[in-house]
């Protein structure tokens, strides 16, 4: 593992970008979505996804030149196409149109269709954070998770992010895939020989494993919760698809490639609350009062998500970022 400055990351991404056909500010952007995965700790969707995203747009997956647009006002809700552009550049155009609903009544909700992977989603919810508002965004994905009681893939792993501002403390922000990994996560852990902390899914032998390595093999990840998680999968890509008029997840299964993905991004204006300072004091002692319980380990205190988040990104910011050498030098190389 080494350690690379954030603007060092930022330009050679930026570089790369460039070579591809992203050129100006909506390389920047990109780029700098991209670091700022990695800066916060989100490793496997920062470095570790760029050259995946390169790639995607080497097949064809992915137009360099498209733009998200409006298709359809259905009230508080808005319909929007991506094209098969940049996901990132995609989802962070619709998470700042569901801010700005948000804005001006209170809640703000954009469905996105046809586009592309988002990367770190967590991006967005920040976005909704420094606007003061609470953020709620979910995408569906190619088939990538058997149902409980299943083998072959029929669900996605569909990431989920909740959001919520905390004053000048750090903010609440839970960012996860229904799956007990993320697939980013299990290629990180193979690649470094490593097992899982707890286990992720089966072997060829249908056996419950650690190995990642092995749950590549198969692609049979566990779901969060087993079969609760099973069907929180297959309702959030069912209600992105109804939302947005796109893809479900078994339609996108159909393609030679995962693309054309169905999203969803909800915003809420906390400040036009009749309530919302009084909330955000019952959420701080919420928070305090979850940080009192007694620890299993007393090495590792009890936290809410997000917690440590700024804490790493100040670490990131002044020694450089972690990063795989190989991955590192895949970039160098583009």
């Amino acid at each position: 593992m080494i350690r690379v400055p954030y603007e060092t990351m930022r330009q050679e991404f930026i570089r790369v970008l460039h070579k591809y056909g992203i050129e100006g500010e909506r390389a920047e952007l990109s780029a700098t979505l991209f670091v700022n995965a990695s800066r916060d700790g989100i490793y496997t969707h920062g470095l570790n996804r760029f050259p995946k995203f390169i790639k995607s747009i080497r097949d064809g997956s992915v137009n360099v030149h498209a733009e998200a647009t409006c298709e359809e006002r259905l009230g508080m809700l808005e319909r929007w196409d991506g094209h098969r552009g940049c996901g990132n550049l995609n989802a962070y155009a619709c998470m700042q149109r569901a801010i700005a609903l948000a804005h001006e009544q209170t809640i703000g909700v954009v469905a996105l269709r046809n586009t592309n992977h988002w990367m770190r989603p967590g991006n967005y919810g920040l976005m909704a954070i420094e606007e003061n508002c609470m953020g709620i965004l979910w995408t569906n994905t190619v088939p990538n998770m058997p149902p409980w009681g299943g083998r072959d893939a029929r669900l996605g792993n569909n990431p989920v992010v909740f959001a919520l501002p905390n004053g000048d403390q750090p903010p609440v922000l839970l960012d996860v895939a229904v799956s007990m990994f993320s697939y980013g996560k299990l290629e990180s852990y193979a690649r470094q020989g490593k097992p899982l902390p707890v286990d992720g899914g089966l072997n060829e032998k249908q056996e419950i494993t650690k190995d990642a390595a092995e749950i590549l093999k198969t692609h049979q990840v566990l779901p969060i919760g087993y079969w609760k998680g099973s069907g929180l999968s297959l309702v959030l890509d069912l209600i992105a698809a109804a939302l947005s008029g796109g893809r479900t997840t078994r339609e996108v299964g159909t393609l030679p490639t995962e693309t054309e993905l169905s999203q969803v991004f909800v915003a809420v204006d906390l400040g036009r609350l009749p309530d919302g300072a009084a909330f955000q004091e019952k959420m701080r002692a919420s928070l305090e009062d979850l940080q009192t319980s007694t620890p299993v380990d007393a090495e590792r205190p009890v936290y809410y998500p997000g917690k440590n988040m700024m804490r790493l990104r100040e670490e990131n910011m002044r020694m450089g970022i972690p990063a795989e050498e190989s991955v590192w030098e895949t970039v160098l190389e583009l």
